[in-house]
């Protein structure tokens, strides 16, 4: 049992920080807002470990390089806890990075999704919300919704471009993402 209660602390500990980096890299890609509190937030938990990291790599294309390698090490080292925690390491360390790399992958999906799907419910109840974290959601999740608008656009004031951008992402998180996973391991 307390095996299982630390596999869990472990999980969410190392899923929260990879999620923390991300949003960090998609506020950037979005150019959101960083003086915006919740931004500050993100921004003073994640510098401490990309500061080394940035001196060695460098950013590219308005990409933070560094901040997308330190979220698959960061997801790596969770699970490899993860499986000495269970008492079954395995020898080949490229496996683990893979896992890495997908589970930075199915994090960053999940981020997507519920920013959709947090937008659909603050358009519902407050649409004209000033509040910094409505409007940090508002930034990150316009970029995402872009090319689905672009495919849709409203139809008699209802936007439908949600719904694809929804089902566009379960299908890459319960089909595209296993399956090219199951064919590299």
């Amino acid at each position: 049992m307390i095996n299982q209660i630390m596999e869990l602390l472990v999980s969410i500990a190392f899923e929260f920080f990879t999620m923390l980096i991300l949003l960090r890299v998609m506020m950037q890609l979005a150019r959101a807002d960083f003086y915006n509190p919740i931004s500050q937030f993100i921004i003073t938990v994640t510098n401490p470990p990309l500061k080394p990291l940035r001196r060695l790599i460098p950013g590219l294309w308005g990409i933070d390089f560094p901040a997308l390698l330190l979220a698959i090490v960061v997801q790596t080292v969770g699970i490899v806890l993860l499986v000495a925690l269970k008492g079954a390491l395995a020898s080949n360390f490229m496996l683990y990075i893979i896992y890495g790399v997908f589970g930075v992958l199915d994090i960053a999906l999940q981020l997507m999704f519920f920013i959709i799907l947090v937008q659909i419910v603050i358009s519902w109840i407050a649409p004209n919300s000033y509040h910094p974290i409505v409007i940090l959601i508002r930034q990150l999740g316009d970029p995402i919704m872009a090319p689905f608008r672009r495919l849709i656009p409203p139809a008699g004031g209802l936007d439908f471009s949600p719904m694809i951008a929804i089902l566009v992402i379960h299908i890459l998180q319960n089909i595209v993402l296993p399956n090219i996973l199951l064919s590299l391991v």
